[in-house]
């Protein structure tokens, strides 16, 4: 099946709530987590009011499907906010698969055309933490990302452009 990629524009509000929704990942058995975790201040700052100068990110369509099936997304977080926070230069990373579309490929072909919007934005590094059982860890590092601690338990990863 054919991927493409296209720019997260602020029109898209409505489907990045509903990616970072899915990105939340718990160890199995758990489940997505209630929407109201939505609205907590420290999970709402990587998606409320997106369409930024410096928001970065993409949405993934696959041909023959009428719903973008997932989005990598970047966001410089203020204030020292956020479990992945570097520095006032270095962007977040948030990205979500819709299940069905999980563990096929299209993750690492999202997250490296996410990152090269990034670079060609002038972003030197990004960061993002990901829970240690989850496997997409060894897909963000086939992307280049390494880790470089922890934070709350989450690894801390991050990647130079």
């Amino acid at each position: 099946m054919s991927i493409s990629f296209s720019p997260l524009l602020p029109e898209h509000q409505d489907l990045l709530w509903n990616f970072l929704h899915v990105a939340l990942w718990d160890p199995p058995p758990a489940g997505l987590r209630p929407l109201e975790t939505l609205q907590l201040p420290h999970v709402r700052i990587y998606a409320e009011d997106w369409g930024r100068a410096s928001d970065i990110g993409v949405i993934a369509k696959i041909e023959g499907e009428d719903a973008p099936i997932g989005a990598c997304w970047m966001r410089l977080v203020p204030d020292r906010m956020g479990l992945a926070y570097i520095n006032e230069h270095t962007p977040q990373l948030g990205i979500a698969l819709l299940p069905d579309w999980q563990h096929k490929g299209y993750g690492k072909l999202m997250m490296l055309a996410a990152l090269d919007a990034a670079r060609q934005r002038g972003i030197e590094q990004v960061s993002l933490t990901v829970h240690p059982q989850n496997p997409a860890a060894g897909m963000y590092g086939s992307c280049g990302f390494v880790q470089t601690g922890i934070r709350n338990s989450y690894l801390l990863m991050q990647v130079t452009l």
